[in-house]
């Protein structure tokens, strides 16, 4: 059974920090990319950050500068440190793991954790 379990949302006051993980089980491929995703209320979803299994990181524009993205692959697991917070970073944060094949490169499935509440008051 494929879990993503989030972990470290809250309520932060502008300028401060959070740090969410995300623990992937009942999953195991070699080749992937985690990431965050976020939704704030009336919106659609947007990327934040991602990281693949080998390489680097990538960034939407809005957190460049103040998220940093990591992870630990014997963990399974990805981190977002958020920093310098503002209150349109509130919003759900999602993690997402994408599933790639090892021969081909080619995107096999993704998943989707169940959301953690990210609320910066200002």
């Amino acid at each position: 059974q494929v879990q993503l379990v989030e972990s470290g949302g809250g309520s932060v006051q502008a300028g401060g920090s959070l740090r969410l993980s995300c623990a992937a089980s009942g999953i195991n491929f070699s080749v992937n990319i985690m990431g965050w995703y976020r939704q704030a209320p009336g919106t659609q979803r947007e990327f934040v950050a991602n990281i693949p299994s080998s390489g680097s990181a990538n960034y939407a524009d809005s957190v460049k500068g103040r998220f940093t993205i990591s992870r630990d692959n014997a963990k399974n697991t990805v981190y977002l440190q958020m920093n310098s917070l503002n209150v349109e970073d509130t919003a759900v944060y999602y993690c997402h793991y994408e599933a790639y094949s090892s021969s081909t490169y080619r995107k096999l499935s993704d998943y989707w954790g169940q959301g953690t509440q990210v609320t910066v008051s200002s």
